[in-house]
């Protein structure tokens, strides 16, 4: 990337506080915040769900949970099962869905270069199962929503990476 001419002299200038990459990172800061989102995307709505899958302890999900719903990523939605009590499921926010392109995006990446080609999950555009991938382009496209994807198991995957 290049800086425009007032902003080449690097030292001469200051976002701090304002560097919306700096601002996303405190609010995905720990490992289970970032999973509880992933679960999100992946449909889970459920507490005890969440705890499950996220392998994190129960205060940890609802410290996690609390400061999602605080950044308006997810909100809370009723549910009462018969014969029990109501409870709150989590769903994203349209801020929530915002965050799509960076969930894909640093999958795509780990894909790429953790998983020796060969990562466990194969995102595809549901309906005509082309993979989905997150580029930076100066072009207008389509853009998918979470709804739009199918996740499926990626047939180069190897369980430990063994063939």
């Amino acid at each position: 990337m290049n800086f425009e001419e007032r902003l080449r002299d690097r030292d001469a200038w200051s976002i701090g506080d304002g560097c919306s990459a700096a601002r996303v990172l405190d609010l995905l800061s720990t490992r289970t915040v970032f999973l509880v989102v992933r679960e999100c995307f992946y449909g889970t709505t459920r507490f005890e769900d969440f705890v499950d899958r996220v392998g994190a302890s129960a205060p940890a999900v609802s410290r996690a949970l609390k400061q999602l719903k605080a950044a308006r990523i997810v909100a809370p939605v009723l549910y009462q099962e018969a014969g029990s009590r109501a409870r709150d499921e989590y769903r994203l926010t349209e801020a929530g869905e915002d965050l799509l392109p960076v969930f894909l995006a640093l999958m795509q990446w780990g894909d790429e270069h953790l998983q020796d080609g060969r990562p466990p999950l194969a995102f595809t555009e549901a309906g005509t199962g082309r993979r989905v991938r997150v580029r930076v382009t100066a072009d207008p496209a389509p853009e998918a929503l979470s709804g739009d994807i199918e996740i499926r198991v990626n047939p180069a995957w190897r369980r430990g990476g063994s063939d």
